[in-house]
């Protein structure tokens, strides 16, 4: 049975690295917000890109994905949904969505020490590999952190907690 994974966790957590390893071990479609913000709206970016402009776009962004994720779990094809989701009711947008479609739901939260978390940005900052979408300072880093409102334990009955700051 398709299933709708949301990953969740703050920046440099390894939310992206984690979603692409899981979509490919659940022969899964995963959806990337940085990804589409990258590609449909880098060119548009304000010189203070702020946080309202950025959740305008990124609520275009997640309608579009969710009628996708519509077509996926019709065809029984499980999705990987990558959005960050630091806030609690971003979260429920799509718990209730799930719910009213009867799809089954999972969270996941990706943790880690936050000085590894700012140690990953500032080398991803200058790498800018695969999971790189834009330039991460440290008052963007610090505006994540105190918007961050932690999953709690309803949120996570049909979830779990990935620490990826803890070697296996």
């Amino acid at each position: 049975m398709a299933k709708i994974i949301l990953i969740c966790g703050l920046v440099g957590a390894g939310k992206s690295t984690y979603a692409r390893g899981l979509a490919l071990s659940n022969d899964a479609i995963r959806f990337s917000v940085d990804e589409w913000m990258t590609t449909l709206f880098q060119a548009d970016w304000p010189d203070d890109l702020n946080y309202n402009w950025a959740m305008e776009r990124i609520d275009r962004i997640e309608d579009q994905m969710w009628q996708m994720v519509i077509q996926h779990m019709e065809n029984d094809i499980s999705v990987v949904m990558d959005l960050g989701l630091l806030k609690k009711d971003h979260r429920q947008k799509f718990y209730d969505l799930a719910a009213a479609q009867n799809y089954k739901l999972e969270t996941h939260l990706v943790e880690a020490d936050k000085d590894i978390r700012w140690e990953r940005v500032q080398k991803r900052n200058s790498e800018k590999g695969k999971t790189y979408s834009l330039q991460v300072n440290r008052e963007m880093f610090d505006f994540c952190e105190n918007l961050f409102e932690r999953p709690d334990s309803e949120e996570l009955r049909n979830g779990v907690i990935i620490r990826t700051d803890i070697p296996k």
